[in-house]
This record gives C-alpha cells, structure tokens and sequence, in this order.
C-alpha cells in the first residue's frame, strides 16, 4: 500500500530541491551582481584622470572617470532617444578636438525633438565624464537614416568612423562652456538589468506551488484507498 505514495512524494520532493536550489542560486546572484553595481558605481563617481595615451583600447576602461578640455568641431551625430518628462529627442554626439590635437567623440547629452535643427557652432568646453562602450546595437537596430542623418544606437566604432575621430567615447557629467541647450545625460548604473531577486521569489513561490501540489496528490491517493 505504502509504495503508492513512494513516487509521487520522491516526485514532490526532488522537484521542491530542484527549485529551491535555483532560489538559492538566484540569491546569490542577487549579492554578486549588487557588488558588482557597487563597484561600477564606485568607479564612474571617481577621481577624474587625464585621458589615457592615443592608441589605447578604452574598451576594458569602460566607466573610467576623465577630464578633458578643447573644442567642438561642429560634426555631430543625432541619436534618437528620449528623455522622462520631455519626450522623443536626442543624444548629440559630437567630434570633439583636445588641446593637445586629438579628435575623441563626445556625448554632450540631451535635446528636445524641437531642437533637432538648432545651429550648434565649434565652442570651447571643459568636459568631466566617463568613457563608456553602450552596447546598443544589434542585428535589429535599423542602419541610420540616410536622409535625416539620425542613428538608433550608438556605436561607437562606426560613429568614430563617420566623424573621423579615434575610438574613444567620453559621456558628459559635467560641461563648463556654452551649453547650447544640451543637458548632459550622465553615465549611471540604472540601465543595468538586475532581476535576480525577482527570479529567486518565482523559485520559491513554484517550489511552495510544487509542494502544495504534491500534499493534494498524496490526499487523493489516502482518500482513493480509504
């Protein structure tokens, strides 16, 4: 009679591990990432250095906090965006000469749709930023329009190369000079997924349905042999 019952509470039983096992795993996936946001954030509120020699990749200084002082050329890339509060617009990323010669590209921040058009000449600025590679692009993200110019992502070697710059992208924080009506949109840790505590609590509510589940199937078998 007792065997009955064997399966179906083994069932029960290693299912309830398995997902329970996963919330746990999730949890501490939890503590890995929010260190990890920590660290990030720690490094993009930093001390600004100078910008690092021509010829090196930036790629693995992603977040790295730098100052740098020259002129804008007037070159600049539209990318659609939008911002909470103002709506459709865009990132204005700019090919930007340093006083010691080099041409980087610099992502000023911030205008309305309705500026779209407006003149923005060659000014002199003091920036403090981050460099940063945004992984925007994929094979989804439409080529930029021809006929208005406008991106849809920003990617940095393909924007270096349409600028004629190196492929370094500093993001403003800080801008002393002629704004222009750009309002810099600062590198933060929010566009940084972490859902990990939202996957563990799934875990544990099916583990908690996987149990109830198991508890009814042996009722039914007890009222089955009653």
């Amino acid at each position: 009679m007792m065997k009955r019952y064997i399966f179906p509470l083994l069932l029960g039983v290693v299912g309830c591990a398995i997902l329970i096992s996963l919330g746990i795993w999730q949890v501490q996936r939890l503590g890995w990432k929010e260190a990890m946001l920590a660290e990030i954030s720690a490094k993009i509120e930093g001390q600004p250095q100078a910008l690092p020699p021509e010829g090196t990749d930036t790629k693995p200084l992603k977040y790295e906090p730098v100052t740098v002082s020259g002129r804008t050329t007037g070159q600049e890339i539209l990318v659609l965006s939008g911002q909470k509060g103002v709506g459709a617009g865009y990132r204005v990323v700019d090919a930007f000469q340093t006083d010691k010669g080099r041409k980087i590209l610099l992502d000023r921040g911030f205008i309305p749709e309705g500026e779209k058009g407006t003149d923005r000449p060659a000014t002199d600025l003091t920036v403090t930023g981050n460099l940063h590679w945004p992984e925007e692009a994929d094979s989804y993200t439409p080529k930029p329009d021809a006929k208005s110019g406008i991106w849809f992502a920003r990617d940095v070697p393909a924007m270096a190369a349409k600028l004629g710059t190196e492929p370094i992208l500093i993001v403003a924080r800080t801008v002393q000079g002629a704004a222009q009506g750009i309002t810099p949109v600062p590198v933060t840790i929010t566009g940084i997924p972490n859902d990990h505590l939202g996957y563990a609590i799934t875990w544990f509510l099916l583990a908690i349905v996987w149990a109830g589940m198991t508890i009814f199937l042996l009722w039914r078998i007890r009222r089955q042999q009653a």
